[in-house]
């Protein structure tokens, strides 16, 4: 479950990526990245399970499809908390600067 959601999370960051591709001030590269190795990593893990428990792999019970699916839920919500401190931390827009001197003022 935990490959599925990362998956499905790096395509949609893909797909929103291509399309802002020659600008990208959103940084949405990095969200792609962030997702794609979070795939990565649960399909080796996927391919390591499945070579210890065989056909049983398949054959989950419901908690432990629960607990993958808030498990990737929070890989998911993490990569976006990483995504947006580096916007916030490039401030490619300027936008916390201004806002920082505006307070200082």
């Amino acid at each position: 479950m935990t490959l599925l959601i990362t998956v499905f999370a790096a395509i949609v960051s893909t797909i929103a990526w291509y399309k802002h591709a020659p600008d990208d001030i959103m940084k949405i590269s990095t969200l792609c990245y962030l997702y794609w190795g979070a795939s990565l990593m649960w399909l080796v893990d996927a391919v390591f399970e499945y070579a210890e428990a065989g056909a049983e792999y398949f054959t989950p019970d419901a908690e432990n499809m629960l607990n993958d699916a808030f498990l990737g839920l929070a890989v998911i919500a993490f990569a976006l908390v990483v995504w947006v401190l580096t916007l916030l931390i490039c401030d490619q827009k300027g936008i916390l600067k201004a806002a920082l001197q505006k307070k200082q003022n």
